[in-house]
This record gives C-alpha cells, sequence and structure tokens, in this order.
C-alpha cells in the first residue's frame, strides 16, 4: 500500500518543497489479540496505514530544507508519533495539546480510552534544517488549543490560523479532509461524496484532493 501512496503524493506535489507541513495519519490502534481495536472500527472508514506506512511516506523528499511539521498523534500512539517525525527526518522539539471542552468549557469525557478518559490530543512539533525557529507570533503562542469536538476525528479549523501565524509557508497538509486556500492538500477523504475539484487527475481515485496553493 505505501508504495501507491508515496508515488501518488509525488505525483501530486510534484517538485515543490514545503517549508511547513501538517499530517493527521489515520493511524491503527490494535488491542492486545493485534486487531484494530473496537471502538476504532470506524476509523476504518476511510481506512488505515500501518506504522512502517506511514513512516515510509516520502515527507522528507517533499520537505524544504529548513521545515516544520506538525504531527497529530492519540496519546496512546505517542512513542510511534515520535517515530514517524525522525523517519520523516525530523527532530522532535515541542508539541500542541488540543483540549476538547464542552459547551460550558468543561472537559469533553465522550472520549475513548483504556487507562484514562481521553478529553486530549496531542500535535508534535518537529522541525529540520538550520534557523528553524518558529515565527515571532510563535514565541507567544501557547501550546494549549481548547475546542469543541466536532464529528469524529476531526480536527479543530483553529490549528490552521496557529501554523500559518508561526511557521512560514509554503503550506502541505497530509491526509486533509479538503481543500483550503493557501494549502497544497493530499489525503484519503472521509467523506466519500465530495467531487473532486483538479482537472488534471480528473480520472484518478477520487480518495485524493488537490487544491492550488
Amino acid at each position: 500500500m505505501h508504495h501507491a501512496a508515496s508515488e501518488d503524493l509525488l505525483k501530486v506535489v510534484k517538485s515543490r518543497k514545503f517549508k511547513t507541513i501538517l499530517a493527521d495519519p489515520p493511524w491503527q490502534f490494535q488491542n492486545k489479540t493485534g486487531k484494530v481495536a473496537p471502538e476504532h472500527r470506524r476509523l476504518n472508514r476511510y481506512g488505515t496505514m500501518t506504522l512502517d506506512d506511514i513512516k515510509a511516506l516520502p515527507v522528507s523528499s517533499v520537505a524544504a530544507d529548513t521545515a516544520h511539521l506538525y504531527l497529530w498523534v492519540p496519546n496512546a500512539l505517542l512513542p510511534e508519533g515520535i517515530e514517524v517525525l525522525r523517519a520523516w527526518g525530523f527532530q522532535y522539539k515541542s508539541n500542541i495539546i488540543w483540549h476538547k471542552i464542552r459547551k460550558d468549557g468543561g472537559s469533553d469525557g465522550r472520549g475513548v480510552g483504556f487507562y484514562f478518559r481521553n478529553v486530549t490530543e496531542v500535535i508534535l512539533f518537529g522541525v529540520r534544517g538550520k534557523n528553524a525557529r518558529t515565527l515571532a507570533p510563535g514565541r507567544t503562542q501557547v501550546n494549549l488549543l481548547g475546542t469543541r469536538k466536532r464529528e469524529h476525528s476531526r480536527k479543530p479549523d483553529e490549528q490552521y490560523d496557529i501554523i500559518e501565524a508561526c511557521s512560514p509557508g509554503p503550506y502541505l497538509e497530509l491526509f486533509a479532509r479538503g481543500a483550503r486556500p493557501k494549502w497544497t492538500v493530499w489525503g484519503n477523504q472521509a467523506d466519500e461524496n465530495y467531487q473532486p475539484s483538479w482537472d488534471t487527475y480528473a480520472n484518478h481515485s477520487q480518495a485524493h484532493r488537490v487544491a492550488a496553493e
């Protein structure tokens, strides 16, 4: 699988290099028997990838010499997240925590978890190259994002404002759900009802969508 995904990513990106990359991989959660955990079976609606598949994506070759990476990782898979970050050629530096809140501002306790009920998810922040500090707004940006949950596995739109303020373009989103101004996007869509918005790959897999930068 990862060969096809890697080829498709390179085909979409062509020769462009990106200074900032955001990724929300479809991680596999496994229980003791090695099967995908029941509470996460619905993730299969848009496919999961093995750790090796995710690590094998050619992210290093599409990143600029100096670049930032924002990598979403579930609490249970933090070690795997660090592995992916390193495999893609980045050094871990910090994180942003997404705190899922209710309308009244309290923790949204509807999350799952074997040991604790998860109300947070983590964005690992990694860098590569020289002079890879965040932009000036990043020096005052706190690393906590408190927003309400939306549909399953959907990440908060506020992440884009933070990333665009703290990291330079051009921007690439991997495993994206749709087009976004200023971003090149690539990914397997959760929503199977959308129509592709590009011409070049009109007869290509409908699982992929590209937006102009």
